[in-house]
């Protein structure tokens, strides 16, 4: 997480990336923060819960910080095997994309 965080500084910085591919992330992360939160208060109440292929979109557009953080100190979603394997190839998705329009921007 801290590398990705320095290559969108670091990129914002040299001009190889707009501010809209700092900023984006952030907001995403942090909606989708919210949204794991929500979904965990569903879990545990006995309420309609956010589908995981919403939480996977949520990721790979820019989200995944949030969704990681979430993970860690919620501690939703952070037990499945299955679910865990998705959301590190949406990480995977999301950084090859990024490097890709850094790239072509260079």
């Amino acid at each position: 997480m801290i590398a990705y965080g320095l290559f969108l500084s670091w990129a914002f910085r040299t001009d190889r990336l707009p501010l809209q591919a700092v900023f984006v992330p952030l907001v995403l992360s942090v909606i989708t923060f919210v949204v794991y939160a929500l979904d965990k208060h569903a879990a545990q109440t006995g309420r309609w819960r956010t589908s995981e292929s919403t939480l996977h979109l949520l990721e790979l557009a820019g989200g995944w910080p949030g969704a990681w953080i979430a993970q860690q100190t919620l501690r939703h979603k952070s037990r499945k095997p299955g679910y865990r394997a998705v959301f590190w190839m949406m990480v995977v998705l999301h950084a090859a994309a990024l490097v890709a329009w850094w790239w072509m921007r260079a």
